[in-house]
């Protein structure tokens, strides 16, 4: 599985398995009716309920490294997602990608387990992940409105690194890169 499960309080952090597509799905769903979903993420609930299974099962299986927290019952309550990105290529938004990183997207905890530490710890899982596969960086965007998140990722050792992501469909809106150097 190339990554081996952590605790954290009453949850374990582990890869999600290729089989686990349907829980995927509803925890990104959860993730999507979030309140601030509208500046943590790219996409909407109206688009993502509407994708055919197809697209979660290869999502699941040949997507990015998906990190999860779990409870002792088996509910999910927080996600972050890892995407490689190699040097000479170009990233999601047309820039071109200088080195060797690793990109955190997807980032969600449920309301009942924020500020407890758990997104910490979802952190660390992924960081960890992409450090052992040799990345030279880690990066992310966050909206420029959304400053909750800014806030915790400065905590996390993360900082403006100055690139400002234009959104096509929001044009009056912009994500702001933050990274976590070596």
């Amino acid at each position: 599985m190339n990554a081996v499960a952590t605790t954290f309080e009453d949850c374990v952090i582990r890869p999600v398995r290729p089989e686990e597509w349907k829980a995927v799905r509803e925890l990104r769903l959860t993730a999507l009716r979030d309140p601030i979903a509208h500046l943590a993420y790219l996409d909407t609930y109206e688009k993502a309920v509407a994708r055919p299974d197809s697209f979660w099962q290869e999502r699941t299986a040949n997507g990015a490294r998906q990190f999860i927290a779990e409870t002792a019952d088996g509910s999910w309550v927080g996600n972050v997602a890892v995407l490689i990105e190699e040097a000479g290529t170009t990233d999601w938004a047309g820039f071109p990608v200088e080195r060797r990183q690793g990109h955190l997207v997807g980032v969600y905890v449920a309301p009942g387990y924020r500020g407890s530490g758990l997104t910490k710890a979802l952190f660390d899982a992924a960081v960890e992940w992409v450090r052992g596969r040799g990345a030279e960086r880690v990066r992310l965007v966050v909206h420029a409105e959304n400053a909750r998140a800014r806030g915790f990722y400065r905590k996390a050792g993360f900082v403006e690194s100055g690139v400002v992501v234009p959104l096509a469909d929001r044009p009056q809106e912009r994500e702001l890169e933050m990274v976590l150097e070596r």
